[in-house]
């Protein structure tokens, strides 16, 4: 398996098991299809062990057995990503602003290590990226990495077409690969 960190916060992002694709908006940006699923607040396990007996006591003291569930994508979970939400979430110039100023970040780390060709067919490709990305503003969620370090990338959360199946947008040549 190959697990993906953004390259200026190392923050696991995302894996090969999510069958990473080039995007529609671009191709220096890779999308993957995300999967919701219910788990218990707080990300706790609320199982029990195979044969357990719990007494009368335990399933009353924890509130008769009843446990809140929430819903989150599988990349949240997997990952440690963290919503930005509400207060948190950017304002669309505050959107593009914090994309220029990651792309430019991303330019002088990708200078280093690509070949002039490659930085070249980046670099072609990055404003037509930057200036989809804020079109769509209105559409995304958002979410960070464990540090929320702000040096990192945002990955965006869209629904394909049918409206219900959610995907995840990453700059592909922000990340690293760790084979694990």
């Amino acid at each position: 398996m190959i697990i993906y960190t953004d390259a200026f916060t190392g923050d696991e992002l995302v894996s090969d098991t999510f069958n990473l694709q080039p995007s529609k908006i671009s191709p220096i940006l890779w999308e993957c299809d995300v999967r919701k699923f219910s788990r218990p607040v707080g990300g706790g396990d609320d199982f029990q062990l195979e044969g357990a007996n719990p007494s009368a006591e335990d399933v009353e003291e924890s509130g008769g057995g009843e446990t809140e569930m929430e819903m989150v994508h599988d990349i949240e979970d997997q990952f440690r990503l963290n919503w930005l939400k509400d207060e948190f979430r950017p304002s669309k110039e505050a959107f593009k602003a914090g994309l220029k100023a990651y792309l430019k970040r991303l330019q002088k780390y990708l200078v280093t290590i690509q070949s002039e060709e490659e930085h070249a067919a980046w670099k072609a490709a990055a404003p037509g990226a930057l200036k989809a990305l804020s079109a769509n503003y209105d559409n995304y969620d958002f979410m960070v990495g464990e540090s929320h370090n702000p040096d990192g990338q945002y990955v965006l959360i869209d629904f394909r077409e049918d409206g219900v199946t959610p995907y995840a947008l990453i700059w592909k040549d922000g990340l690293k690969e760790t084979k694990v």
